[in-house]
C-alpha cells in the first residue's frame, strides 16, 4: 500500500483512519525500519502507516500490512506537521507516533495490547498519555558504529530526573501536573545537545480530534493533555525505548570523534521487558494492575 505523499495518504488511504489505534512511524534512515513496524504490529495496533523517503524498502512480508507514505523527513518539525495533518482526519481514534528505531514499551505488554491499555485509560477520563523516551546504545561502538544493537543495547538505570515547567504567561508560575523530564544520553553528552532537545518527554499517546495541534516539543495545545496524572490518582505512563539519539550522537561530524563508548557505571543490559523499565521508574502502571 503505496503512496506518492501525505496528500495522497488522506485521500485515499481514509481505511487506516477509520479505526484506531494508529501508530505513525517516520524513518528518517533505514536503520531498523522492519523492526519498529514489527514492533508496533506486535503490539497490536489496528494499522500502521509509514512516513519515509521513497527509496527506504521493507521486508516482503510487511509490505502488505503498513500504509507507506513517501514524506518529506528532514524538513523542520517534520514528524509534528505531520501527525497533525493527520490529527485532523482522524478525529475520535487513539493515534502513536515515533521515529524507526524506537520501540514502545508499556507496563504488562507482554501480555496485554495497545487496545487493552487505551480502554483502561479511556476508563480513567483521560485522551493522552505521557511516555518517556529512554535512551538505548549499543555497549561496544566498536562493532556498532551506528551505536544500534538490538542483541547488544544497553541503557541508563539512573540520572533521570525532573523540572517544574513554567508558565512565561502567568510570571513563570509552574504549570499543575507538567514537568520537564531529563536524563540518558541527553543529558550526560549535553554539550552536543541544543538546550531545546535536551528534554526526554513527549505525549507519544492521544485521542484524535481537530484543532488539536502537536509542537516540536511534543506537547499539545490543550494543556490537560500535557500532564503525567490526573487530579485524583497517578496515571499509567509508557516508555518510548529509542536508538535515536545515540545515532545522532554517532553521525554528527561534532560528537562522533568525541565519543569513544557510551557505556558508563549506571549502563545495563536492556532486557526488552517492561518490568525492567518499571523497577527502575522509567514507567508507571497506575491504578492498572
Amino acid at each position: 500500500m503505496r503512496y506518492k505523499d501525505l496528500d495522497d495518504f488522506l485521500k485515499r488511504g481514509t481505511a487506516a483512519l477509520a479505526k484506531g489505534p494508529l501508530s505513525i512511524v517516520m524513518a528518517e534512515d533505514e536503520i531498523e525500519v522492519d523492526s519498529t513496524l514489527r514492533h508496533n504490529l506486535t503490539t497490536g495496533f489496528q494499522n500502521v502507516v509509514l512516513l519515509a523517503p521513497p527509496e527506504v524498502a521493507l521486508a516482503p512480508d510487511l509490505e502488505d500490512r503498513v500504509y507507506q507514505v513517501a514524506h518529506d523527513v528532514y524538513a523542520d518539525a517534520a514528524l509534528p506537521e505531520a501527525v497533525n495533518r493527520i490529527n485532523d482526519a482522524a478525529a475520535g481514534i487513539w493515534i502513536y507516533y515515533c521515529y524507526n528505531a524506537e520501540y514502545l514499551f508499556f507496563p504488562f505488554c507482554e501480555t496485554r495490547t495497545i487496545r487493552d491499555l487505551l480502554s483502561f485509560h479511556a476508563e480513567e477520563r483521560r485522551e493522552a498519555m505521557l511516555t518517556y523516551v529512554i535512551d538505548l546504545y549499543a555497549g561496544d561502538l566498536d562493532r556498532h558504529v551506528n551505536a544500534v544493537s538490538l542483541e547488544d543495547a544497553h541503557l541508563d538505570r539512573s540520572g533521570y530526573y525532573a523540572l517544574a515547567r513554567k508558565d512565561e504567561a502567568k510570571n513563570w508560575a509552574p504549570i499543575d501536573r507538567q514537568l520537564d523530564f531529563f536524563g540518558g544520553l541527553r543529558w550526560r553528552f549535553e554539550e552536543h545537545m541544543p538546550w531545546a532537545r535536551r528534554k526526554i518527554d513527549r505525549i507519544s499517546i492521544f485521542k484524535a480530534r481537530k484543532g488539536l495541534r502537536l509542537g516540536p516539543e511534543f506537547t499539545f495545545n490543550e494543556p490537560e493533555m500535557n500532564t503525567y496524572a490526573c487530579p485524583w490518582h497517578n496515571n499509567i505512563t509508557a516508555a518510548v525505548c529509542s536508538f535515536r539519539t545515540a545515532k545522532a550522537l554517532r553521525s554528527n561530524p561534532g560528537s562522533r570523534f568525541d565519543i569513544q563508548n557510551f557505556r558508563w557505571h549506571n549502563s545495563t543490559p536492556f532486557e526488552w521487558q517492561s518490568q525492567q523499565l518499571m523497577d527502575l521508574g522509567l514507567m508507571e502502571p497506575g491504578q492498572w494492575f
